[in-house]
């Protein structure tokens, strides 16, 4: 029973957040001094940029470890791959993707927090960073976990009326 449709969707999720870890979250530039500082899943960390728009020597704002929005979304990755594993039991897999959930807004919310109080004021304070493409996977991370789920009920109703019948 490994080939539902929710494997799929929990296999998409797990692949998403180890991209996440990759990819930076979000950033901020200034453009008359050139310094960007950049949130990733590991650090906070600021540079000057080179005159072809490459990262150059370190910023004035200390390098800051952020390992919680790391260690969270691997957290939520190894559960997801380990509700694949565990289709004979549906009402595990719904609990397990309870706290998949859980730890999904937790990484959002840890994300949130350094991008707007810690990173917010670094450079040009009063100015927003911009969002990169790793803040938008655990959004597609908690759509496919309420996908997953979702099939994962819909397995449980079925197998229930089924019961029934007999």
């Amino acid at each position: 029973m490994i080939q539902r449709i929710q494997t799929v969707f929990l296999a998409l999720l797990a692949i998403a957040l180890i991209a996440m870890l990759f990819l930076p979250l979000w950033s901020k530039t200034d453009p008359t001094t050139g310094e960007e500082v950049v949130l990733t899943a590991w650090n906070l960390k600021s540079y000057f940029l080179t005159e072809q728009g490459e990262p150059g020597s370190a910023g004035s704002v200390p390098q800051q470890g952020t390992i919680a929005i790391g260690m969270l979304a691997i957290a939520a990755a190894v559960i997801a791959i380990y509700e694949i594993f565990q289709y004979k039991s549906r009402l595990n897999q719904m609990k397990l993707g309870l706290l998949n959930t859980l730890l999904i807004v937790a990484t959002l919310g840890t994300m949130l927090y350094y991008a707007y109080f810690v990173g917010a004021d670094l450079v040009l304070p009063g100015e927003k960073g911009t969002y990169e493409a790793g803040f938008f996977m655990p959004l597609l991370a908690l759509v496919l976990n309420s996908l997953a789920n979702r099939f994962i009920k819909r397995d449980e109703d079925l197998v229930r009326s089924v019961d029934r019948l007999r």
